[in-house]
């Protein structure tokens, strides 16, 4: 837990902190840049970076007068040169380029490259010690042990940035670790809250699509409509501030103003509330261990009127069952857990399995990961990346007979 910060002296008002935006024309990425643009005179731009958007990575640059961009898409280089021409600014491409990116000399970054490709660039930026916002689930699913010690060993200060987990960062800071009993972590209970499970599994793309509360990208929306999200949610809890999967609770809140609760021993709960606006816990990272002035709707509860709780029901959603087996299971599990559903994302998306097949083939995949006596301590990225290749061909190589199953 030393790598999450407790809060300390504040900034003095003339500093002026460098900032890193890895992912920077995602979602989380245009949240971010919204925030800075709102406060010029407090933030510097130091580095950004994209997959394969040339156009809006340029176009940011110079608005932020960037001082290095990288693209992960290597064959985009002479097009990102192209439109920077005449710029101070440098650019790089491909893996390496992203990785530097992490690696430049800024105060502040947002960790915000999806998928497994951003882990080593959040490695870059723990490993010289900087202040991380972490918005990569990956990095604490697939390398969660060996990531908090390397960002402990370094001085690297992990501020989350997912609502759920920068509530209970906020939460947490109203005790000591030795008095915690429990966090709990809300749920919207997406599209299907209230839907049975044999509806579930015929879901369309179009209805798992249509959230009730967040805009978000189409991955993690589909996620959200079969609980993975929540049980990615879980596990990156464990890791990142240090607890086991007893610990944890998930409450389904429908209607998303509370992001987390924490339980004392003297049976306190301390709760961070807010309208659902990704932008208000990013900004409570990017300024803090201040706080700065966030563009979100001002919360009113009288206008809400009730907020309503719900326990899970893993019927509906056995995504959120194997999220705390894989967790309880270890070594390399919630690797396999976050690769497997991917693919099957992937599969539901392309029209090749049904929607409730997407946690059989977690589950598939997690079985015959084990039965492989593959489980064994991870200690670098390279470890964390070989097991989420192999996982995924797994994965792939169950597929057919479980869309067979589900026919």
């Amino acid at each position: 837990m030393s790598a999450v910060p407790l809060r300390n002296n504040k900034l003095a008002a003339t500093d002026i902190r460098s900032v890193t935006v890895l992912g920077a024309t995602g979602s989380i990425g245009d949240s971010t840049m919204d925030l800075l643009r709102a406060s010029p005179e407090r933030y510097r731009v130091e580095a950004l970076t994209a997959n394969s958007n040339v156009e809006a990575l340029a176009k940011l640059a110079k608005e932020f007068s960037a001082r290095f961009v990288a693209i992960a898409d290597g064959s985009r280089l002479a097009d990102l040169k192209a439109a920077l021409a005449g710029t101070a600014t440098e650019c790089g491409a491909g893996e390496s380029a992203v990785i530097e990116a992490g690696a430049r000399p800024a105060d502040w970054v947002m960790a915000a490259v999806s998928g497994a490709a951003g882990l080593k660039p959040a490695l870059a930026a723990v490993d010289r010690g900087a202040h991380v916002a972490l918005a990569n689930k990956e990095c604490l699913v697939c390398a969660g042990d060996f990531f908090m010690q390397r960002a402990a060993k370094a001085g690297a200060c992990i501020l989350p940035a997912d609502s759920e987990h920068n509530a209970l960062f906020q939460a947490l800071a109203s005790g000591n670790r030795d008095e915690l009993v429990r966090v709990i972590i809300t749920a919207s209970g997406g599209p299907f809250r209230t839907w049975k499970p044999a509806d579930i599994e015929q879901a369309t793309l179009e209805q798992a699509l249509k959230h009730p509360n967040w805009s978000m990208g189409q991955k993690i929306t589909i996620d959200s409509a079969s609980m993975m999200n929540k049980g990615l949610e879980v596990i990156e809890a464990s890791y990142l501030f240090a607890l086991t999967p007893d610990e944890i609770d998930v409450l389904v809140h429908p209607q998303s103003i509370i992001h987390g609760m924490v339980e004392f021993s003297d049976r306190s709960v301390m709760a961070q509330l807010g309208s659902p606006d990704m932008r208000t816990p990013i900004a409570h990272c990017l300024g803090w261990p201040d706080r700065i002035k966030g563009p979100a709707a001002k919360l009113d509860l009288a206008k809400i009127g009730q907020l309503t709780f719900e326990a899970p029901d893993f019927e509906r959603f056995p995504g959120l069952r194997l999220a705390f087996d894989s967790l309880r299971t270890g070594k390399g599990a919630t690797t396999v857990y976050n690769a497997a559903n991917e693919v099957a994302v992937a599969a539901f998306i392309a029209g090749k399995i049904r929607f409730g097949a997407i946690a059989r083939l977690v589950e598939a995949t997690l079985e015959d990961w084990v039965r492989g006596g593959n489980q064994g301590p991870m200690t670098s990225a390279d470890d964390a990346i070989s097991v989420d290749h192999v996982a995924r061909n797994k994965a792939a190589a169950l597929l057919p007979q479980i869309a067979l199953k589900a026919s």
